[in-house]
């Protein structure tokens, strides 16, 4: 007879290794093509040295520990003078620090406060960031995205300009006149308003140099920042205003941090409610013309959560494709069974399309200033983009945790925190019914352009499975009186009909996987349901992940 095996209860086995020591530019072949087609070729070795750095395992476990250690509110110091001070473990600085060194805050904009032509490489940067930890991009996206504001006050923007271009990360509380480099958050809205700014009621009127401002913000977003945009009613109505944490004589500005947000996700990152007495502020643009001041700010926030949350979707995609690679169940490894093949390929598609659509919205970004087609092409599908994306990503975080089974629903690895982090960028710069607002109202404000941006999309898709249909049925439901009841179904034609066309410059056999798998056939209600041969999941595979 053969002797039973014995095992110890704390013997391991048929466990995937963790994922972990990756390099998340160089096993991204979708990424690479991206990059390269969209006229970042020539960063590809610095990608790669960054995606190496940020998929280290000291990288994820600082991750851990930031999240693990979320911020804490100190009101006043020890001999009770009001400070209010957030402090954060000091993993969370080593992101800031690694990702300003990068220029990830600050690479698009030439010294002069122009655009220059970074933002693909810029942006791959920021996917690859998100994809270990997210908080921290906060501050970095909005102080990137304020310089597109502060144009409308080229003397404050001039004043700041070289603290924000700088790439040293100063975590010091003092006047941002004494550090080597700054950040600057924003704080919009408020109790009663919501997304409706115009609802408003915070005050600001004339004093000395600049303005007092008194009042509330509900989410006061990355409050240990050195500087906020903010809006507040002035006597010419709801206007943009610069405030600095402290006043011009280097005394403390009367921001009053009443608590910090305790969050579904996001943890690492501070959020705040806060209480103006008088804070000091500039004006930033006229009075009266805050949200046209503020808008040029949020594009480009927009873009940042389409791209952080394409990041989300693509590490747990990996992390999916990685585990089901090692586990075995029913004597064979999860990755060789045929309908996980089916739910993987479907989940890889997914995230190609969303990493095309983003990466050919950077190279609009960087091409607007002159080319007043891709300016359009920007302004109607960045929202369509954080529509689509934004949406799909919690449901796609979902489908990949459970790939990795009872593993993917525990706090010890990072698929719980993604869960949570997955919503945010949903909610943040717009929901989903504001950001098909948008889309309809480009095409109101700027017909002729976006309607050639459609064209465009229609022509450079005409050979794919159902794309033809897909942009005449689209024309027709915007055309429609009831167009706003059927925006949505509609915005989500355009964002796919968009990244089938992107796809389709660099990745022509995968553009019409994805047409036919969401133009023709539609996703169904779950992952998995596409009908793709076993060519087709043998390539996105290949694509998503090289193999062990």
């Amino acid at each position: 007879m053969t002797a039973p095996v014995r095992l110890d209860a704390t013997d391991v086995f048929n466990q995937s290794p963790p994922y972990e020591n990756v390099d998340l530019y160089g096993d991204d072949q979708p990424l690479r093509e991206a990059v390269a087609a969209n006229g970042g070729a020539d960063e590809a070795a610095s990608l790669s040295a960054f995606g190496r750095r940020w998929g280290s395992a000291e990288m994820f476990d600082e991750a851990r520990l930031a999240n693990e250690n979320p911020p804490r509110l100190r009101t006043f110091d020890p001999k009770g003078f009001r400070r209010d001070v957030v402090e954060f473990h000091p993993a969370y600085h080593r992101f800031m620090a690694e990702s300003m060194a990068e220029g990830i805050h600050c690479s698009m904009w030439r010294a002069d406060g122009s655009h220059g032509q970074g933002e693909v490489a810029r942006a791959a940067r920021f996917y690859m960031s998100n994809q270990i930890e997210a908080g921290h991009n906060c501050p970095i996206t909005m102080t990137r995205a304020c310089v597109a504001a502060l144009a409308a006050e080229s003397a404050v923007r001039d004043r700041f300009l070289p603290k924000i271009l700088s790439r040293s990360y100063d975590k010091s509380f003092r006047p941002w006149w004494e550090k080597a480099g700054i950040t600057l958050g924003m704080g919009m809205t408020e109790k009663q308003g919501g997304t409706d700014v115009r609802a408003n009621t915070t005050r600001a009127v004339p004093a000395g140099e600049g303005y007092a401002i008194t009042g509330h913000k509900w989410f006061f977003s990355a409050p240990m920042c050195d500087a906020f945009l903010v809006l507040a009613q002035a006597p010419g109505g709801l206007t943009c205003f610069l405030m600095p944490r402290f006043r011009p004589d280097g005394s403390v500005n009367a921001l009053q941090l009443q608590r910090l947000k305790d969050k579904l996700g996001n943890r690492s990152n501070a959020s705040s409610e806060v209480e103006f007495v008088g804070a000091f502020g500039w004006r930033v643009g006229e009075e009266g013309r805050g949200v046209r001041t503020i808008i040029e700010m949020v594009q480009l926030t927009r873009l940042d959560c389409a791209i952080a949350s394409a990041g989300f979707m693509r590490v747990a995609l990996a992390q999916a494709v990685h585990h089901t690679r090692h586990r075995r169940v029913f004597q064979r490894k999860l990755a060789d069974q045929p309908m996980m093949r089916a739910v993987l390929a479907d989940l890889a598609l997914e995230v190609e399309g969303a990493l095309a659509l983003v990466m050919r919205l950077c190279r609009a970004v960087d091409r607007a200033d002159t080319d007043p087609l891709e300016a359009a092409r920007a302004r109607l599908l960045v929202p369509a983009a954080k529509y689509l994306i934004c949406k799909a990503c919690p449901g796609f975080i979902y489908e990949a945790l459970e790939c990795l089974g009872g593993n993917g629903y525990v706090e010890e690895g990072t698929m719980a925190r993604l869960y949570r982090e997955a919503p945010l960028n949903a909610i943040w710069e717009g929901s989903g019914n504001v950001m098909c607002l948008d889309v309809l109202r480009a095409l109101s404000r700027e017909g002729e352009a976006t309607h050639k941006v459609i064209a465009e999309l229609a022509e450079s898709t005409a050979g794919l499975p159902g794309a033809r249909e897909a942009a005449s049925s689209l024309v027709k439901t915007l055309r429609s009186p009831e167009a706003e009841a059927n925006a949505r179904g509609a915005v989500e034609r355009v964002a796919t009909l968009a990244a089938a066309a992107a796809l389709n410059e660099w990745a022509p056999e995968s553009a019409e996987t994805l047409a036919r798998g969401r133009l023709v056939d539609g996703k169904g209600a779950n992952y998995g349901t596409a009908q793709l041969s076993s060519g087709e999941v043998l390539r996105l595979l290949d694509r998503a992940l090289p193999g062990p």
